[in-house]
This record gives structure tokens, C-alpha cells and sequence, in this order.
């Protein structure tokens, strides 16, 4: 496996912890996403390298697209500026952050070595009724990471709308930095232009 938090999260400095209002007993419905993530990227792990990335991005994409709430993800990154946009710019938003997303993950999650994923039996509550799934991936040696899941439930299904690294770098901030300056210097076009480069890029082509 790469090094999974340098890659996909850990571009950041560290934001200050979500405010924690409870502890919740584990809604199987908010664990159940995230627990299918972990078995998709359990297998393009195991696959490898040696399976072209293509192959992988098609074995990852259908759990990506049921585990997380990418509208909502793409929306809190580029801020109060996506509504304002024109529909087609939009559409081109969503279909290039759709193959980033994926590409990120295949390119992070690209080797298996013996690692475990623990998800915690307990979520918790923060003040928005959003859920943190907890989970750490275990590696046959050296320390664990923690690679934690924020869960809203929209339409009856809980989806993942933010991933923290050790608990508190927050995937969203990230994107949230980046995609706001690439959009004040050359709008939705330029962050279109960016995202399918860097998915172009994080492939190999």
C-alpha cells in the first residue's frame, strides 16, 4: 500500500477536532458503507499493481459510488460558489471530481502486505446528527492509522461526506483550500481542467 495518508489526506495542517456531542451505539445503517468501502479496497489491494489501473478503478467505482455522497462532498469543497455556476459547469464538475475521487483511492490503496481494517463498534454523534465511523488500518508491523468516516444520512441511506486522517485532517478541508484558489484564478473550467489531470496523473497516464 502506498503511503496512504500523504497521498489522500494528510495535505493539510491539522484542523481542530469535530465537536463531539455523544456517544452513540453503532447504527449497523452508518456502519454498513463503510464496511463495504473496506472490502472494495481490501480487493484492488490484493489485485495489486499488477492488474492495470483501469481494471481497478471499474472494481472500485460501484463502491465509491453507494459508500459515499459525492454531490455533498463536491458541494462543501468548492463552497457557496457551486450554486452560482451554470449547470453544464456543474455536470463537468461532477463527472471529473466522480474519477478523481476513484483514482485517488485506487492509487493509495495499490498493495497488500497483511493489513487488517478494525472498525469500531461504536460511531459518534456530532451536533449536526451526523455519525463518525471510526476504523484503523493495521499494518504487520509499525504503528496503526486512524482513518476515520463522517456519515450523514440523506434519503434514508447513510454515506461517507468526509474522511479524517488521525482523527482530525479533514479530506474536505483539503479539497476545500485547493479547489477554492484553482476557482478564483481560472473559475470551474480551470478546477475541471486540474481534477482530470491529476486523475490522469494519479493512473499513470
Amino acid at each position: 500500500m502506498s503511503v496512504l495518508s500523504r497521498r489522500l489526506l494528510l495535505t493539510a495542517p491539522i484542523l481542530s477536532a469535530l465537536p463531539i456531542i455523544a456517544r452513540a451505539s453503532a447504527d449497523p445503517a452508518a456502519l454498513a458503507p463503510v464496511q463495504a468501502l473496506i472490502a472494495g479496497l481490501l480487493t484492488i489491494m490484493k489485485q495489486g499493481r499488477v492488474t492495470p489501473f483501469a481494471l481497478r478503478v471499474a472494481a472500485l467505482a460501484p463502491t465509491i459510488d453507494r459508500s459515499f455522497d459525492l454531490d455533498a462532498i463536491l458541494r462543501a469543497s468548492v463552497g457557496s460558489g457551486f450554486d452560482a455556476m451554470k449547470a453544464t459547469e456543474q455536470d463537468s464538475l461532477h463527472s471529473a471530481f466522480h474519477d478523481y475521487t476513484i483514482a485517488s483511492y485506487v492509487n493509495s490503496f495499490d498493495s497488500f502486505s497483511g493489513q487488517r481494517f478494525d472498525v469500531q463498534p461504536d460511531t459518534r454523534a456530532i451536533g449536526n446528527g451526523d455519525q463518525i465511523v471510526q476504523t484503523r488500518i493495521v499494518p504487520t508491523s509499525g504503528d496503526p492509522h486512524a482513518l476515520d468516516y463522517v456519515m450523514r444520512a440523506k434519503g434514508g441511506a447513510w454515506r461517507v461526506v468526509d474522511v479524517l486522517a488521525e482523527g482530525s485532517v479533514s479530506r474536505v478541508a483539503v479539497q476545500r483550500s485547493d479547489f477554492r484558489r484553482i476557482i478564483s484564478d481560472g473559475g470551474a473550467t480551470a478546477l475541471v481542467a486540474s481534477l482530470r489531470a491529476k486523475a490522469a496523473e494519479l493512473g499513470g497516464a
